[in-house]
Parts: structure tokens; C-alpha cells; sequence
């Protein structure tokens, strides 16, 4: 796991010094992705640099410096975990590849070398990657299948720059840091800026599952080598106890290759199904000895910590946990906005945030289950639509009703519709222009609306909230999070499910429950969902509403460049008590991350 930059010369005006201070700039900035080693190449035609920031998993040792080049002149800086790296050694290896270092990022590299692009499709790794071919002065970027690592890119001044983070590129020369209100009102809607858009106008953040090409004749558009699509059976073929058997052999499959590490290991523990099951496969069906960690609330009862210890317990692992005061949600709030490369209004953030710092003490790498409710089909809105859908068929038919609307609206996005026409005088064309085709493809597609649903929300929701989230709050602590759920071949079975084996009223993950009630108390299958939010309700409520309206009245304030205080004030008065904690968290986060960040309101660009 680390951080990656570079920088393609597209008009060849910079001299080597200059590729490499830029690259050096951007690296630096990152040095919470890499403590442990760091490099930068450049090619002697000054075409190309690439920058790598190390945090040592597999082979510590000095062979495994990154940037990597082979003997033909390929170059990567690569960030991630290849899991199936020992198989697809071997296959390589009986092709002819000599391999001097056991770490994946040869693996990786000779794979590029060998098959290009169609390479991708033959990994289980979560990865972000700059790969450069000298001999056909190409630059390659990727991302994995679901988004797990970062990529942003920009073409600014006569080259194309390119970072794990998006604030490392507000480091090169001349870069334009404009941000408008199309911007603004995405992150608004859902909170985060959806791909491939940035919060800036002039960078991109490549899609999950996806590559682009760049040389002499410029910069390709991104080209999908993954999706995640989900069946349209509803009745299931097979039963539930053979499914619970299929999944096993494949997520064990998973767990094993997750669990090879050259450092200390260890897993997050919530206490909900998706990380209770990773966690009870590696211990009983694995027998391996795992340290877990868990985060709680004081002064609420929406904390699982209590729940995590008693499976901790029940699993004989070495279990740590800590609580967090209802104090530390005000004293860490701007922190958590200054440490965010780009505006994310998950409340999960600090939670992350901790529960990565106190893991890091003690684990290199954690274990995770994030991914489980995409894959198996476990968010509490899927079932709400699904009932909303079966009360609402006369106005359906009538054209009155739409699915896509109900699922697009309070259930997932932080400010709706009315919300937003509220606060901009009516909808704002970006937000409407992103919505309008989702909306569509729910209420136009014949598959059973669960499947529906989850597919959206793999292709959205999960890397633009959730593992964005992920991402930078392990990685402030140089940690690095590895989730079972998201290798391609768990999360195709758990797309060809069928949707009477996804869910039952408002239970779901059958397939999943079924099997972790193999090594865990059935009952427990049942506890209600709780999530990973902070208990905002319980803790925020009184006065959360107040420090908004002040932290947005200050004298610096940024936000009012945006939005003016006079509409912000408004709409607190006219949507009075029904102004949600979470829309006032996400206003204070991207306050917040205006004050600690380049930032300039498209009327002064």
C-alpha cells in the first residue's frame, strides 16, 4: 500500500529537473501513503517521471523499490495489494519470466509487459498504477474493479500529472484550483462528488474498473474493463444451504490471499455480519490467530462495540477496543475536513479515523467487510423501496410513482431535490443532469429492483462514499485495509443471486447469514442493522444546528462564496426542525475543507 504520482511531458517543454521536482512535490505531500521508502524516475527523453511513496507489505526488503522498471524499458509506480500474485507468478514463470524479487509489483509488471491492458481482468487486487512503456511511449493509468485505491488526474500547462490523492496535484506549477457551483451542489446531493468528476473543475478521478492510455496523440478517454452486474433471476435453483457452500469455498479462497503479509495483520471487528463473518472464517475455518478492533460510542445505545466483544469472545481473538465521547465529535470535526483530499460527508469518517489510528498500534494491515451490503444486499433503503414499490403499483401504472425517485431521494442522497432547490433558487443542472439517468435506469429495468439497486450503488455509492472513506482515513495512519468482499469472484457470485436469496422482507444477506450461522449463534444474524455512522441523533442533535449557523457566520467563512449565508439562513429557517444532523455535518465538513484547502469560486477564475 502506498502513494504513486507522475507526470507525462504531453508537449516536452519540461526539462528533467523540473518533471522530477514536480513529481517530488506531489510525493511529498503524501508521505502518510509511503513511510518507509520513497523513489522517482525519469526517462532520459524526458517524456515521463513517476513517483512512489513506500508502505513495505510483501518483500520489505530494498529489492522491491518502486518506481520498477524491467529490462525492456516498462516502468510502474504502483499502489496496492495483487493477491493472487504467487499463482500468477507461477503462470509467468512457466512462460519464460525471470523473477528477481518476491514481491507483486514485479509480478504485476511482467504481467503488464506481457498482455497490456487485458492484464487487468486476471487480478484479484485492489491497485491504482502509472505504468510507462518507453518503447511505445504510452502512459497507462488503472484502478481496481471497485475503486478500493484512489487515482486523480489533471492536464494542466502542457502535461498531464497524476496522483493517489487529489491534493498532491494542487502541488504542481500553474494548477487552477476553481471550484464551482456544479461542484458544490454534487457533493451537496450525495455526499461526495461523483466519478469522474473532482470538486475541482480542472482534475478527474479515474472510474473504478477502468484504464486510460496517454502519449503523442494525447489523452485517451477512460475504457471499462470491469462492472459489476447483477442477475435478473428472482427464484433461486438451488438451495440456500448450497449457495452457503459455494460461498464459502470462494470467500475462503479470498480471506487466504488477503491474509499474506510480511508485517503484523489484523482485522476491524464491528460486530455486524459482513466483518463478523470474514473474521469468524479466518478463526475457525482457516485456524488462524487474529487480533480485532472495534470502535464504540459513549452515552448512545447505537454502538455495536458491546456486540463486537462478545464475537471477539466467542472467537478467542486478542480484541481491542475504545469508546468515543460525544467531545470528540466537535474537537475533530475541522481535523477530519483538513486530512480529506476531497470533500466526503460520511459521518463514518472519525469513527475510521480512530478505529484506524488505535488497529495501527498494534497491525500493519487490517482486515475489512466493507463492500458485504453491495455484494449480498444488506442497506435497510433497499427493503424500504422494495415495500414502497409494492404499496405504490396503482400510481405506478398511473405514471404518478416512480422507484427511482423514491430510492434517489432522503433514503441515499444528504440534500434532495427540495432541499436543493431551496438552497439555489431550484435544482441545479449538475445534480439533475447526474440523478435524471440513475432515476431512469431503476425505473426502466426489468430486474428484480434489489438487484437493481445494488448495482448502482457498486457502481456509485460504494467507491464515491465508502471507500473513499476508507482509503484516507486508514492511510493518515499508514494503514492498510484489505476487504474479502470485494474480490471479483466473491462479488460475481454474489451478483448472479438471485433476489429471493438476497433478501426477505427487510432481511437480507441470506446467502451470507446462512453461512457465518455456521460458526456464530444464529440469533445474531438477526440483531438489527446499526452501521458505522457516528449516533448523531443522540449526540449532535442540540447543538450541532447552532455551531453550523455560526461556524458559517464567521468572518473567514468560505462557504458563502458559494452558497450566500442570506439562503443558507433560509433554508434553516423554512425546513426549521427537518434539517437533518447529517445535512449539517456535511456543511461543516465542506466548510471545513475550504478554509485547509486550495480553493477559488469559478467567478474569480
Amino acid at each position: 500500500m502506498c502513494g504513486i504520482a507522475g507526470v507525462l511531458n504531453l508537449d516536452g517543454r519540461l526539462s528533467a529537473e523540473a518533471l522530477s521536482d514536480i513529481v517530488r512535490a506531489m510525493t511529498d505531500s503524501m508521505p502518510h501513503r509511503g513511510p518507509d521508502d520513497q523513489g522517482i524516475w525519469v526517462a532520459p527523453d524526458r517524456r515521463c517521471a513517476l513517483g512512489h511513496r513506500r508502505l513495505s507489505i510483501i518483500d520489505t526488503s530494498a529489492a522491491a523499490h518502486q518506481p520498477m522498471a524491467d529490462s525492456a524499458g516498462t516502468v510502474l509506480t504502483y499502489n496496492g495489494e495483487l493477491y493472487n500474485y504467487l499463482e500468477l507468478r507461477e503462470e509467468l514463470a512457466r512462460d519464460g519470466v525471470v523473477f528477481q524479487t518476491r514481491s507483486d509489483t514485479e509480478v504485476f509488471l511482467a504481467g503488464l509487459a506481457r498482455y497490456g491492458a487485458e492484464w487487468f481482468p486476471k487480478v484479484d487486487a485492489m491497485f491504482a498504477l502509472g505504468v510507462f512503456d518507453a518503447r511505445r511511449d504510452r502512459l497507462i493509468l488503472a484502478r481496481d474493479a471497485f475503486g478500493e485505491k484512489p487515482l486523480y488526474y489533471t492536464v494542466q500547462n502542457g502535461f498531464l500529472a497524476f496522483a493517489s490523492e487529489l491534493q498532491a496535484l494542487t502541488r504542481i506549477p500553474g494548477f487552477n484550483p476553481t471550484i464551482d457551483d456544479d461542484a458544490v451542489a454534487l457533493y451537496l446531493s450525495f455526499q461526495y462528488v461523483p466519478a469522474p468528476r473532482t470538486i475541482y473543475r480542472s482534475c478527474r478521478k479515474l472510474p473504478p474498473g477502468s484504464y486510460l492510455e496517454a502519449g503523442p496523440a494525447g489523452v485517451g478517454e477512460p475504457v471499462r474493463y470491469y462492472r459489476f452486474t447483477t442477475g435478473n433471476a428472482t427464484e433461486a435453483a438451488v438451495s440456500l444451504d448450497d449457495q452457503a457452500d459455494a460461498l464459502e469455498e470462494i470467500l475462503v479462497r479470498s480471506l487466504r490471499r488477503r491474509l499474506l503479509s510480511d508485517v503484523p495483520l489484523g482485522a476491524f471487528l464491528s460486530g455486524g455480519v459482513d466483518s463478523s463473518a470474514a473474521v469468524a472464517l479466518i478463526t475457525r475455518k482457516l485456524n488462524s490467530p487474529i487480533q480485532t478492533f472495534s470502535i464504540g460510542f459513549e452515552g448512545t445505545a447505537s454502538t455495536e462495540h458491546e456486540a463486537a466483544r462478545a464475537i471477539a469472545e466467542h472467537l478467542g481473538t486478542d480484541h481491542r477496543d475504545q469508546l468515543v465521547a460525544p467531545r470528540d465529535v466537535a474537537e475533530m470535526s475541522s481535523f477530519i475536513a483538513s486530512r480529506l483530499d476531497e470533500p466526503n460527508g460520511d459521518s463514518s469518517c472519525l469513527p475510521t479515523f480512530l478505529l484506524s489510528e488505535l488497529a495501527r498500534r498494534h497491525v500493519t494491515v487490517a482486515i475489512s467487510g466493507d463492500g458485504g451490503d453491495e455484494v449480498f444486499g444488506g442497506y435497510d433503503r433497499y427493503f424500504y423501496c422494495e415495500a414502497a414499490v409494492a404499496q405504490n403499483q396503482e400510481r405506478i401504472a398511473a405514471g404518478t410513482w416512480h422507484a427511482g425517485r423514491d430510492y434517489y431521494s432522503s433514503r441515499i442522497l444528504t440534500f434532495d431535490d427540495r432541499d436543493l432547490a431551496l438552497l439555489y433558487g431550484g435544482m441545479p443542472a449538475a445534480s439533475a443532469t447526474e440523478l435524471t439517468p440513475l432515476r431512469r435506469f431503476i425505473d426502466d429495468d426489468g430486474r428484480p429492483l434489489v438487484n437493481v439497486l445494488r448495482e448502482l450503488d457498486a457502481a456509485n455509492y460504494l467507491p464515491g462514499a465508502v471507500l473513499a472513506k476508507v482509503d484516507r482515513m486508514s492511510m493518515q495512519h499508514s494503514l492498510e485495509v484489505r476487504t474479502p468482499y470485494l474480490s471479483v469472484e466473491v462479488a460475481d457470485f454474489g451478483a448472479r443471486l438471485p433476489a429471493s436469496q438476497v433478501s426477505a422482507g427487510h432481511n437480507g444477506k441470506l446467502v451470507l447469514k446462512r453461512l457465518a450461522s455456521r460458526y456464530l449463534p444464529a440469533d445474531w444474524m438477526a440483531r438489527p442493522k446499526m452501521g458505522f455512522g457516528l449516533p448523531m441523533t443522540n449526540w449532535a442533535e442540540g447543538s450541532l444546528r447552532a455551531r453550523t449557523l455560526a461556524l458559517l457566520s464567521e468572518p473567514d467563512a468560505r462557504l458563502p462564496q458559494w452558497l450566500p449565508l442570506e439562503t443558507i439562513r433560509s433554508f434553516f429557517d423554512q425546513r426549521g426542525d427537518a434539517v437533518s444532523v447529517y445535512q449539517l455535518w456535511a456543511l461543516q465538513i465542506l466548510e471545513h475543507w475550504l478554509r485547509t484547502h486550495p480553493a477559488v469560486p469559478a467567478f474569480r477564475a
